[in-house]
C-alpha cells in the first residue's frame, strides 16, 4: 500500500493546496463496473496498480470530507493528508464482493484518522478521551443553536439526541470553550504582558525557606556530632567504622580480618561495640 502512495507522485495538498484540489477533481470517477474490476484484482491478485486507481479516482471525495472539518482551525492540507491515510486503509480492506461502493466504505475510516488528527491536535491538552466525549466533540457545535452558553433544556436535548448524560455535555461545553495557556511568558513577550503567564503568579509550596534552614542546620549539627563521636573511638574501630560504612569501596568482615590479623566474628564484635559508643555519644537522635 505504501508503494500506491508513491505512484501518487507530486500530487500533494502541503505544496499547493489549490492546485492539489485543482488536480484530483481532474481525475475521472470511476463507474460501477470499472470500481468493481478493480476491487476484484486487488482482492485476488494483490495487484499495486488497481490499488492506486482506486485510490486516486477517490482523492476528490477525501477533499470534501476534509472541508466539513475546517471549523477546528487546523491546517485544511494536514486534514487532507489524513483523511488519505484513511483512505488508503479503507482501500485495503475493500471486499468488491460485499456489493458496497467503495466510497461508501470508506467514510468511515476517512473520518476516523481526521478525527484522530483533530483530537491529537486541536489542544495541548488531550480534551476528549472516552466515546461519549469524543461524540460530543463532534457533535456539540453543529447541535449549538447560539453562541450563549446552554441552558438546561438545552443540554437535556443534546443529552437525549447523543445518548449521553447531561453532566457529560457541560463537562465539553466547558472544555471547548476555553484555551490553552503556556505555564512561562513567551519569548520577546513585553515586561508589562509577561506577568499574566501562571509562572509569575503560581506560589511554589514545595520550597519553605524555614523548612530548609532547619534542615541544614540538623544536617549540619548531626555532622558535628558524628564527627565528635567517631573521635573518641580508639583507632582500629574507626577505621573498621570508616571501612565498612564510610567508604565507596566497603570492605567485608572478611577482608578486614585478614587486615588485623583476627577472626570475622571479632570484626562484627568490634563494628557492634563501636556502633554502641557512636550511638550513645550522639543521644536519643540518633538512637530514635
Amino acid at each position: 500500500m505504501s508503494n500506491s502512495l508513491q505512484s501518487i507522485g507530486n500530487l500533494s495538498p502541503g505544496h499547493d493546496l489549490n492546485g492539489y484540489i485543482q488536480a484530483v477533481n481532474g481525475i475521472p470517477v470511476l463507474t460501477a463496473e470499472e470500481e468493481h474490476d478493480l476491487g476484484v484484482r486487488l482482492y485476488e491478485e494483490d495487484d499495486l496498480e488497481s490499488a492506486r486507481r482506486l485510490i486516486m479516482s477517490h482523492l476528490r471525495f477525501v477533499v470534501h470530507i476534509a472541508r466539513s472539518y475546517s471549523g477546528y482551525g487546523l491546517p485544511q492540507a494536514d486534514l487532507i493528508q489524513e483523511g488519505n491515510v484513511g483512505l488508503m486503509k479503507a482501500v485495503k480492506r475493500f471486499d468488491p464482493y460485499q456489493g458496497v461502493r467503495l466510497v461508501s466504505f470508506a467514510v468511515h475510516w476517512i473520518k476516523a484518522e481526521i478525527h484522530e488528527y483533530v483530537l491529537r491536535n486541536w489542544r495541548i491538552v488531550k480534551i476528549a478521551t472516552t466515546k461519549a466525549q469524543r461524540k460530543l466533540f463532534f457533535n456539540l457545535r453543529s447541535a449549538k443553536k447560539r453562541l450563549a452558553w446552554l441552558n438546561n433544556d438545552e443540554v437535556d436535548a443534546i443529552a437525549k439526541d447523543l445518548d449521553v448524560k447531561p453532566k457529560v455535555v457541560r463537562e465539553m461545553e466547558g472544555r471547548l470553550s476555553s484555551y490553552d495557556a503556556g505555564f512561562d511568558a513567551s519569548p520577546g513577550e513585553e515586561e508589562d504582558q509577561g506577568y499574566q503567564a501562571p509562572a509569575q503568579y503560581l506560589e511554589d509550596h514545595s520550597f519553605d525557606p524555614a523548612a530548609k534552614l532547619e534542615a541544614d542546620d540538623w544536617e549540619a549539627d548531626y555532622t558535628g556530632r558524628l564527627r565528635g563521636a567517631l573521635s573518641e573511638l580508639d583507632d582500629r574501630s574507626r577505621d573498621i567504622l570508616q571501612r565498612r560504612w564510610l567508604s565507596d569501596h566497603k570492605s567485608t568482615l572478611h577482608e578486614l580480618a585478614d587486615v588485623y590479623g583476627v577472626s570475622a566474628e571479632r570484626i562484627r564484635q568490634l563494628e557492634k561495640n563501636a556502633m554502641k559508643k557512636i550511638k550513645q555519644q550522639l543521644g536519643d537522635t540518633v538512637a530514635a
